[in-house]
């Protein structure tokens, strides 16, 4: 018998049943039950016909999503939580369905089939240079399921960047063009180029004629590491890109930036920054294990390495501002 100062082994538990939470979610989203619940299915009998799925099936799994705080039961009746019906519910704005794609994409999920010879390594044990090797197709799924968790992000990027009056941007590493969309949103005179993989650009198109800024936005198709920027920019976006690359690596995008940038013009880097103590925050601390599984070289950096390397590429005025409730900040770099 356990005394209650003993050991609780049940944090090992249930870290090595963690893909049982996340094989649930997955299903719900893939047999829309959370849609279902929303248009007004709550019993058993009725969400498994509006699933085309088995009573027991569903009562099984509508349980262990109430467990897990993704749904609420009152009786024989399921209902959604707040966090439900705003990010798992079909039509919703903020609908992260489609992120599933992109996160449990399988080429993401095998980079930590053998974890231990990740870290004998100290990279990615996938193919080439792993998730940001050339024209990779996940991005494509990127493109089209991660824009809805980035609306704070963007959000707050163009409040601190967009301005008014003329304004050339470059927005590199462009995905889903989130970030360069609602900076035009907020400036109407602002023209948006944009840089990524052609096949991930024609999402980001999609995305800005949607948004209806498409005659404020243009492609630029290639590799951010080659690729002519052309020249004169007020502002350059560098977002969720740096933690793909080693210090070096970084230094040398960032040099380039700061060629293509007018002498009064900004650059913005949204990162998962850490701390020094390389724990806090936490959605940020626990980032790098991301990176060390699908990269050959990245890493989550600190705030002090940030204004490290926007120093050595030249920057001058560095500063950095949270993303709340986010684990993201913003890093704003003056040219000069």
């Amino acid at each position: 018998e356990m005394s209650q100062s003993a050991p609780n082994p049940q944090p090992i538990f249930e870290a090595l049943q963690g893909y049982v939470r996340t094989e649930a979610l997955k299903a719900a989203i893939e047999l829309k039950l959370f849609s279902a619940i929303h248009s007004g299915a709550s019993t058993i009998e009725a969400l498994a016909e509006h699933c085309a799925a088995s009573p027991k099936g569903i009562r099984i799994l509508a349980d262990f999503l109430t467990i897990q705080g993704f749904l609420t039961k009152v009786g024989d009746a399921y209902s959604l939580t707040p966090v439900s019906e705003t990010f798992l519910v079909e039509g919703s704005p903020a609908y992260m369905g489609r992120a599933a794609n992109f996160l449990l994409h399988p080429m993401m999920k095998s980079g930590f089939d053998d974890l231990a010879g990740t870290v004998r390594k100290g990279g990615t044990q996938l193919p080439a240079e792993g998730s940001v090797s050339p024209e990779n197709p996940v991005w494509v799924d990127f493109a089209r399921g991660m824009m809805p968790m980035m609306m704070p992000q963007a959000q707050a990027i163009a409040a601190l960047t967009a301005g008014q009056g003329r304004m050339k941007v470059l927005d590199i590493a462009a995905g889903h063009g989130l970030f360069g969309i609602v900076v035009a949103q907020h400036n109407p005179q602002a023209e948006i180029h944009a840089l990524d993989w052609k096949p991930v650009l024609a999402v980001a198109r999609e995305h800005a004629q949607k948004f209806g800024v498409g005659d404020r936005w243009q492609a630029i198709e290639g590799s951010a590491f080659t690729v002519d920027y052309g020249s004169d920019y007020d502002l350059v976006l560098v977002t969720n890109f740096v933690h793909h690359f080693d210090i070096p690596t970084n230094v040398s995008l960032l040099k380039r930036v700061r060629a293509a940038l007018k002498p009064e013009g900004k650059m913005a880097i949204l990162e998962f920054a850490v701390n020094d103590d390389r724990l806090t925050p936490l959605g940020a601390g626990t980032f790098a294990m991301n990176m060390l599984a699908s990269t050959t070289a990245g890493d989550a950096y600190s705030y002090r390495e940030l204004e490290s390397m926007c120093r050595e590429a030249g920057f001058g005025t560095v500063e950095h501002h949270e993303i709340p409730p986010t684990p993201q900040s913003v890093t704003i770099a003056s040219a000069n």
